[in-house]
């Protein structure tokens, strides 16, 4: 058994096909199939059922996956470890932000380590909040940027570096802006425009209402802050929007309830091995932090 028969394991499992796995590991579809048989022959039993199209774990292939995932991020963690001891800082930082904290927070941490640390080649996804915390949990990533997770799983080490204080706002044509002052109550009669359900921004939104027995109604959600807010601006309904968001062509209301703010940072996992690269970046967000 090698890496590269757990990764094509890997694969496949996740992919549920043997083509797809083939274009994720940039090889051909024979390769894969080759892989597989050999996994299958030297654990002497079947890793998946083939019905039709359909790609299936066979209960030896469910009892396999976490043990796949956790011997190659072990090795992949001793590796790091071996690597970090000549204090050098370069190699590959594989990190992920979510597209606000890209906009606008992140810029001056970037633009500072690739000025640091021109050895390090900067793997950056912009992705969801969810999706990067997903992505760690899952050791594909050593760091994400994201909202924190109201409640982060117990693998997570989570870091707050800005918050984000968010503000009840409508267009100035709205109902509500003529009112001096707004009750949670008065929002649930209007439609409101908030992120998509399972996020974590929508988990803060929402917990102010639940507390009070009520229930938001939400007639749109998408997962990008801007576009909610063009989608506010224009007189669609109410939304919670970050101050950064916020112009001249919004009326802030008054609403009778404690100010509702998101922790923003980077998070880790618990058992990981952190590369020197990584270490370095956040030295740099634990300075911004102190700003």
């Amino acid at each position: 058994m090698d890496t590269n028969t757990l990764q094509a394991f890997i694969a496949v499992a996740e992919q549920a096909s043997f083509s797809k796995a083939a274009d994720a590991l940039f090889l051909t579809q024979s390769a894969i199939s080759k892989r597989i048989a050999l996994l299958e022959d030297q654990l002497s039993t079947k890793l998946f059922d083939r019905i039709g199209r359909t790609i299936t774990l066979t209960e030896a292939g469910n009892a396999l996956l976490p043990r796949a995932h956790r011997m190659l991020l072990e090795l992949e963690d001793a590796r790091r470890s071996i690597s970090n001891l000549s204090g050098e800082i370069s190699g590959t930082l594989s990190i992920a932000a979510s597209h606000h904290i890209s906009i606008h927070r992140l810029p001056p941490v970037l633009r500072q380590f690739a000025n640091d640390c021109p050895e390090v080649v900067l793997d950056i996804r912009f992705d969801e909040s969810e999706l990067a915390y997903d992505s760690v949990i899952r050791g594909r990533l050593e760091l994400a940027l994201i909202t924190l997770a109201p409640q982060p799983d117990s693998n997570i080490v989570s870091e707050t570096i800005w918050e984000d204080q968010l503000r009840y706002v409508v267009a100035p044509d709205h109902p509500l802006a003529s009112y001096k002052a707004v009750s949670l109550q008065q929002l649930t009669e209007y439609n409101a425009i908030l992120p998509g359900s399972k996020t974590f921004t929508r988990q803060i939104a929402e917990q102010q209402f639940s507390e009070q027995g009520l229930q938001p109604q939400v007639s749109m959600s998408t997962t990008s802050l801007d576009t909610i807010r063009m989608m506010a601006q224009i007189g669609l309904g109410w939304s919670l929007l970050p101050e950064t968001l916020i112009r001249d062509d919004f009326k802030t209301l008054n609403v009778d309830a404690p100010p509702v703010t998101r922790q923003l940072g980077y998070i880790t996992h618990k058992e990981r091995t952190l590369s020197n690269a990584a270490r370095y970046f956040i030295q740099l967000l634990d300075r911004e932090k102190a700003l």
